[in-house]
């Protein structure tokens, strides 16, 4: 009540600020052509919903500036020869100058005659990828309840994402069934493989995502149909289209969220170059200090754009991502249960990480041409002891230090003629790995008598390894039949220097295809059959055995086929349905030859994947179907819904498919904001998802091991027979916006899990403890023997309440 009391107080405040008269801010941006980037001039920018219509029109540049009162609009952008485009959702502010950039597409018809089909202005399907894509512009990531302003929150919400095992509190990029290690990250046409804070290594989990929202113009989810281009992929590619710093003046803002400070600037260096620059600091060990809880996670990032235009058909790009990560656990006052489980199983993490480069972009006469160069490292360093204090090297349990580093050129030219798009290029890649990896995997255990009840198992290997990967692409389209059938067709092939038959071009080849079909303005059909390919691990090719011995050279390319049909049917110009049915065969999986699992079930836990060795015999499929609806911001309210219904299965060493860690079943999210008078903005999510497979304990392994590790062992001889039961969440989120003379103040109160709902965790395995929690409880009440025989087990299953409410700001200057 008491809280309720607070907001409460907080809000009539809020409401009760004056304003003394209607300010007005500045949108600025550029329109251009999607498909050849050449400025559009003289293309007419209309504010809808004014009175009279306010408009401008580009000039010789492509550019167009408006002043505009304080609010929300959407534009609407014509062109003789181009389809009218609309854009959603343009907030303006007294603060910070709105910079948009706004692609048109030719009318299809080829007419000189201005052809407004606004039945397609929310489409996002292109001519290469007519299905499994989704789009969501800036506004809908950073208004998303319980987005805490990490896109990859964001995302769950999209059809296909599904939730992380457990509480779905990570960052797992689960798509369609796959595991997170099958999914490619592209900033502005430059890879990024590592997209969080604390993340897993081996594949692409963590808790915090490191993109600042602040940078980002909009984000695209295939996850299917891959344009040939994109390298690495199984499961989807997401692309972050990042915008450019502003060209007139210097302007930032300031945000304080739940769990970070964040600063972000942007401007002109020149007349031909503008900057990004953020920072952002986690403060959350404090939190938790102050709580009392063991955990301490501590984080820094960095980000940076800069853009330089050589002329009207040459832009240079500069690029840059870091993330500083530290994650350990300290002794709390209260040594309950939880704490001593926390203290006694969590590793010691100390990461870092970055990624930068540079592009080209080159503007022909019939086309373009992309280079990317780039350079990203990841350094990590994973340590645990047995009593969790880091004091006594002689109980340390694992230490791995290593780093990743990849040197990446990628080139590519497309070419537009008539109705034909003709997109070639090449990528090069010189990798490094090298690690340094101790990890007792079970103590010698004896009884009373001295018998050996469990021999010891480590393993202990250094580990340097260098080689280059390479891979050519092609992909050509055309529309047919008066523009109603585009078809596409793809190929790319991969190599690489290190793997037993890996410059093999028929390894690693990926062909593809995709059709559409336009029915009317208003439905279109579609489908798509392709095989991707994707090189297994670092860690995973990096591992040599007791003798030295590199004994996962002879790992295969994973090869994921997709098939999928579907369609789209838009009702009006900013609303859209999608329908589409997917099928996705796996192969040549690593499955782990110790414990004969698939890979593929392994990312849900912070560490890493991979240390050990591997047969690529695995076998996956994943099936399912999805549904979709997007409404955008039309009379102050927007929403999206989705609905997906997905089977995951794997194989292991025996060739046999079950459900993997990844087989949610159902998964339905919807999300609605509405905009109000005076700067006010609510937002609703809710999310369910099907509960998880997740393997039982091996209770004997586990009471033997339990001294050492303070872990359960899993028994894997039943992998993933058990289910959590379903998860779901609903995060509510209210924002004020307040703009004065040249700054605008937006506080807004973000809860997460505010209707209380319970949450089911993956189960734990401890030994109980006394009722003064200074040691662990026993049958006889004597110490407790190395192996456990006097120990009281206990299974910690209960549901988790946590409701997390985040009063924060953003200051815009």
């Amino acid at each position: 009540m008491k809280n309720h009391f607070t907001i409460s107080i907080l809000l009539v405040l809020l409401s009760a600020i004056p304003c003394f008269a209607q300010k007005s801010g500045i949108l600025q941006g550029t329109v251009k052509d999607k498909t050849s980037q050449e400025r559009i001039y003289f293309a007419t920018v209309a504010v809808l919903g004014t009175t009279p219509m306010k408009s401008t029109e580009t000039d010789s540049l492509g550019n167009f500036q408006l002043n505009l009162p304080i609010g929300t609009y959407n534009l609407q952008t014509s062109f003789v020869g181009y389809e009218t485009i609309t854009t959603y959702n343009v907030d303006i502010t007294t603060g910070n100058v709105n910079t948009t950039t706004i692609e048109m597409v030719e009318n299809s018809s080829n007419t000189k005659e201005v052809v407004v089909n606004s039945n397609k202005m929310i489409r996002v399907a292109t001519l290469e990828s007519p299905n499994s894509i989704q789009r969501l512009g800036i506004q809908e990531i950073k208004s998303n309840p319980g987005g805490n302003f990490d896109v990859f929150k964001v995302v769950q919400s999209l059809p296909g994402v599904g939730a992380p095992a457990g509480v779905g509190n990570r960052n797992d990029m689960v798509i369609r069934g796959g595991s997170p290690g099958e999914n490619a990250y592209y900033l502005d046409g430059i890879e990024i493989p590592v997209i969080n804070h604390f993340a897993t290594q081996g594949a692409s989990g963590g808790s915090n995502g490191i993109l600042n929202v602040s940078f980002i113009d909009e984000l695209t989810l295939n996850s299917s149909a891959f344009d040939a281009k994109y390298d690495n992929a199984l499961s989807s590619v997401f692309q972050f289209k990042q915008k450019e710093g502003n060209s007139k003046k210097i302007q930032g803002n300031v945000r304080m969220s739940s769990s970070e400070l964040a600063a972000t600037l942007e401007g002109p260096i020149d007349p031909k170059t503008t900057f990004l620059a953020s920072a952002r600091r986690s403060y959350l060990q404090y939190l938790f200090q102050a709580i009392d809880l063991a955990i301490r996670p501590n984080y820094w990032d960095f980000q940076y754009k800069v853009t330089h235009k050589l002329n009207n058909k040459t832009t240079i790009t500069a690029i840059g991502l870091g993330a500083i990560d530290d994650f350990y656990t300290e002794i709390t006052k209260n040594t309950n249960a939880t704490n001593a489980y926390i203290i006694k199983s969590t590793p010691v993490i100390k990461q870092w990480n970055y990624t930068r480069g540079f592009t080209l972009k080159h503007l022909l006469d019939d086309g373009i041409v992309n280079i990317a160069l780039s350079r990203n490292m990841a350094d990590n360093t994973f340590t645990r002891f047995e009593d969790g204090l880091r004091d006594d090297p002689t109980k340390q349990t694992l230490a791995s230090k290593s780093q990743e580093i990849e040197n990446k050129l990628r080139v590519s030219v497309t070419k537009f003629k008539d109705k034909w798009t003709l997109s070639y290029g090449a990528t090069a890649q010189y990798v490094k790995y090298n690690n340094n990896f101790s990890s007792i995997l079970q103590k010698t255990i004896t009884d009373n008598n001295g018998n050996v009840l469990q021999p010891a198992i480590s393993i202990n290997f250094g580990t340097k390894i260098d080689f280059a990967k390479y891979g050519l692409f092609g992909q050509v389209s055309h529309r047919f039949l008066d523009n109603k059938l585009s078809v596409s067709l793809g190929i790319r092939t991969d190599g690489n220097t290190f793997t037993e038959g890996g410059n093999n071009p028929i390894n690693a080849l990926s062909p593809r295809i995709a059709l559409a079909y336009t029915i009317n303005d208003k439905w279109k059909v579609s489908a798509s059959v392709g095989q991707y390919a994707k090189l297994p691990s670092y860690t995973i090719l990096g591992y040599r055995d007791a003798a030295g011995s590199l004994v996962n050279k002879n790992a295969k390319y994973i090869h994921s086929t997709h098939y999928v049909i579907g369609t789209e049917f838009i009702p009006r110009e900013s609303s859209r349905f999608t329908v589409e049915a997917f099928y996705k065969k796996y192969a040549n999986y690593p499955i782990s030859v110790r414990d004969g699992i698939s890979i593929a079930n392994q990312g849900s836990d912070f560490g890493f994947i991979g240390n050990e060795a591997v047969v690529s015999s695995g076998k996956g499929t994943a099936t399912g179907i999805e549904f979709f609806f997007q409404q955008k911001l039309t009379k102050n309210l927007f929403a999206f819904v989705s609905y997906t219904y997905v089977v995951s299965k794997f194989s292991g060493k025996d060739n046999k498919l079950i459900a993997s860690a990844w087989d949610n079943r159902h998964l339905l999210s919807a999300t609605l904001g509405r905009k109000f008078k005076k700067g006010w903005e609510i937002g609703m999510k809710y999310r369910f998802a099907g509960g998880t497979p997740y393997t039982p304990f091996d209770l004997q392994a586990s009471q033997l091991n339990y001294g050492t590790f303070g872990t359960g062992v899993l028994d894997y001889t039943k992998i993933n027979t058990k289910r959590l039961k379903p998860f779901q969440q609903f995060d509510f989120r209210v924002d004020k916006k307040m703009n004065f003379k040249k700054t605008t103040l937006d506080i807004y109160l973000d809860v997460t899990n505010a209707l209380l709902f319970k949450k089911y965790d993956l189960p734990n395995y401890v030994f109980e403890r006394t009722t003064d929690n200074t040691a662990f409880a026993t049958t006889d009440g004597q110490a407790l023997q190395q192996d456990g025989s006097n120990a009281v087990p206990k299974i910690l299953n209960e549901p988790q309440l946590t409701v997390i409410p985040s009063l924060g700001f953003i200051i815009e200057f």
